[in-house]
């Protein structure tokens, strides 16, 4: 990796920021110009973040290397982050972003796909998608992505997956801002090993604010399980009856 990237945009609302080239020749936010919304931001910067961990390697251990560590052992980490840090931020939130970037790179090269975007189709460093011009996208929550765990897994597998789902999930709810950072890599790591999609802006903005919303965060996550989950059931239920019915 050559070269150091401008410093963040500013807090404006107009035109998308112009690009400086970065690691391995991936643009990274201009130094003037305006700054996306916080959550067009979080869509943005992750999907930058799959994006150079795709084509460029050194970029992508640089990120993998802030797995499990404080924001003062991450150096290598700051060239490739910071330029996209909103000007005004909390710590949490300035964690957030460095935990969900490390996260991205420790998944396996072959699942390192944009959510939300076709292949070609990845918003650039610094850019938004004009909301008028495209339809709003889906959030899903990590319940939503351990429900998607369990539905995905083949007969007895499925039943194993769910008590480990449940419990993984669970403990996550349970956590403070600290034993949530120290969890997370772990569980995350392990949705994406059984091939279930993670909203990483999503997880990106809940992380974030997880110090002074958890009790709300956690009963979305929950919620989100333990209908997707019973809806399965019913599925499934009918599904018998169909076959009981079909046999007689």
């Amino acid at each position: 990796m050559s070269g150091t990237p401008p410093p963040a945009a500013q807090d404006t609302a107009t035109a998308p920021p112009p690009t400086a080239a970065g690691a391995g020749g991936a643009a990274i936010p201009g130094q003037s110009g305006p700054r996306p919304r916080q959550d067009s931001r979080a869509q943005a910067f992750t999907d930058w973040v799959v994006q150079v961990c795709r084509e460029d390697p050194g970029a992508r251990s640089a990120l993998r290397s802030g797995l499990h560590k404080d924001l003062d052992s991450v150096q290598r980490m700051h060239r490739l982050v910071a330029p996209w840090l909103p000007e005004q931020r909390s710590r949490d939130v300035e964690r957030a972003y460095y935990a969900v970037a490390a996260m991205i790179a420790a998944q396996p090269r072959s699942s390192l796909v944009p959510a939300g975007h076709r292949a070609g189709n990845a918003v650039q460093p610094g850019e938004q998608e004009a909301a008028r011009d495209r339809p709003r996208r889906l959030r899903t929550s990590l319940g939503t992505s351990f429900a998607m765990a369990v539905a995905e897994g083949p007969g007895r597998e499925k039943e194993m997956r769910a008590g480990a789902a449940e419990s993984r999930l669970n403990i996550l709810t349970r956590q403070g801002i600290n034993g949530l950072h120290r969890h997370l890599p772990a569980s995350v790591g392990y949705l994406r090993t059984l091939g279930v999609d993670v909203d990483w802006a999503q997880l990106l903005e809940d992380l974030g604010h997880w110090r002074a919303r958890s009790g709300r965060i956690s009963r979305v996550w929950l919620q989100d399980f333990y209908r997707l989950r019973s809806k399965e059931s019913v599925g499934q239920a009918d599904e018998a009856d169909e076959r009981e019915l079909a046999e007689h």
